[in-house]
């Protein structure tokens, strides 16, 4: 982790060094909780980050950790860690909304899977962090809890749909989190508030607890994954460690056992694809992707440009965007399916609306077509993966951009290199990996020229979590990784 500041404030470290310092016992867990909500004092306003709190009985857990501690009777790894968890994961006693209003004062009776893994081990949740509604936007606001704020430029967004997350972690509010991706929802905001985020491959991390409708919780949600945001790369390793595994109710007959990386960071062969005709990046991005790849390249890593799978870009469209649609859809209300309805049947409507529209509406059999075509290009990957170990490609073809609250994903516009380009091509190359359930470690790699981060995707195969998380550590030994925003140092 690098920084451009010296300071040593505690939540501007690292959870891996918290935790070093916990067991040394040179800081307390009341000591480590009180500090955290101090700095939320001092910049909730300006960030708005975490939207609820659980501050009496987070206390109580620390307590009852530092005796543990003194006694030394550890109580699991993640023993007296204060954390926060994405207002779209449930946990038990504190209010989780989903950012939607229907559940605004919603309380569940019990943890999500991943969060009652976080707790037996000693993690102790104090606090929830902003999004947008069901999770569904590139921003973090609602009706509910308003706007957060992106650190590094407070007129932009951290991104979504876990941008109070990215923002709650870059300005050390929390050590790190755990949020939610479908379209990009953890990389997106890593890389617009330049933190680390790993989106895993699915179905390793239970998800059961995700609050993407009212009636949530009893089953997963096509492509939807819970993952890690941190300040570093060991960070997400240990949470994603913590969190993964199988559900409970598969635990008597079934096991996850990922393999290890198919090697060191430096033997690895490694393809690179940095831009394409369908969604081309920006200019101010794409000076830091080539700028990084260079450097790995003079470090003695051979970069192929070059290779592709045999999956066309744009099938991201016609098969990737609409299947995430429909696993978003369940989050529509009536009224809303009613009108998507009347757009599938009017044949002047905007091609891009009319997608979503068909999509959330759509037959069984459309889904199953939808499905089979997925399953063809999984495959594709698969055999671009005997190749190849990792992929490097952008997050986002524009670095963070400024707040938009009016229209929807499908109706707002960003102005980029002189050109009006669609809002909704921000999860582009993110869709591109996450709907054939690839994982993906996101890391930043370098800073525009007017101070925003940009993150790089580290793609690897199905399950090849620990080798995209290798390559990605050694970007952040190479290029810097995580950097203190300005605000941040109080």
């Amino acid at each position: 982790m690098a920084g451009n500041s010296s300071s040593d404030a505690l939540g501007l470290q690292s959870a891996t060094a918290l935790l070093e310092m916990l067991a040394a016992r040179s800081v307390s867990s009341v000591e480590l909780l009180d500090h955290f909500i101090e700095r939320n004092v001092l910049l909730g306003d300006e960030i708005n980050a975490i939207v609820s709190l659980d501050l009496e009985r987070a206390s109580e857990l620390a307590r009852a950790s530092d005796q543990r501690r003194a006694k030394k009777q550890v109580g699991g790894i993640l023993d007296g860690l204060p954390m926060t968890i994405k207002d779209a994961i449930a946990v038990e006693g504190l209010r989780s909304t989903g950012g939607a209003v229907e559940l605004a004062e919603h309380v569940p009776s019990k943890d999500a899977e991943a969060v009652a893994k976080i707790k037996a081990v000693g993690g102790i949740v104090f606090g929830k962090t902003n999004l947008p509604r069901w999770s569904g936007d590139i921003q973090a606001f609602n009706e509910i809890f308003g706007t957060t704020n992106n650190p590094w430029n407070l007129k932009c967004g951290p991104g979504g749909s876990s941008g109070g997350a990215s923002a709650a972690v870059a300005t050390g509010l929390t050590p790190w989190e755990v949020g939610t991706d479908i379209g990009g929802s953890v990389r997106l905001p890593a890389h617009f508030a330049g933190v680390c985020g790993h989106k895993p491959s699915y179905g390793v991390v239970p998800q059961l607890g995700y609050i993407d409708h009212v009636s949530y919780g009893v089953s997963d949600a096509d492509i939807n994954v819970f993952g890690p945001l941190a300040k570093t790369v060991d960070d997400l390793e240990l949470l994603f460690d913590v969190v993964s595994g199988t559900r409970r109710d598969i635990q008597s007959g079934w096991q996850l056992d990922l393999p290890s990386s198919r090697g060191p960071a430096k033997d690895l062969r490694v393809a690179s694809w940095l831009d394409d005709a369908d969604c081309p990046v920006s200019e101010a991005v794409s000076n830091v992707l080539e700028t990084a790849i260079s450097a790995i390249e003079a470090d003695g890593v051979a970069v192929n440009r070059s290779a592709r799978p045999d999956v066309a870009f744009n099938d991201v469209r016609s098969v990737g965007l609409p299947l995430i649609s429909a696993a978003t859809s369940p989050g529509r209300t009536e009224e809303e399916l009613d009108a998507l309805r009347q757009v599938v049947d009017d044949p002047s409507s905007d091609e891009s609306i009319r997608m979503r529209a068909k999509s959330s509406t759509m037959s069984h059999r459309d889904w199953l077509l939808l499905t089979e075509q997925r399953d063809k290009n999984r495959h594709l990957w698969s055999k671009f993966f005997e190749g190849f170990d990792v992929l490097l490609a952008p997050v986002a073809f524009v670095s963070a951009f400024e707040h938009q609250h009016e229209g929807t994903l499908y109706t707002r516009t960003l102005s980029v290199d002189g050109q009006t380009r669609p809002y909704s091509d921000l999860i582009i190359w993110t869709s591109q990996f996450g709907y054939v359930y690839l994982p993906s470690t996101v890391v930043p790699v370098g800073w525009t020229d007017d101070g925003l981060p940009v993150g790089i995707q580290v793609v690897g195969p199905y399950l090849g979590d620990r080798t995209t998380l290798v390559f990605a550590r050694y970007l952040e030994n190479l290029l810097g990784g995580y950097r203190i925003p300005p605000i941040a140092n109080i």
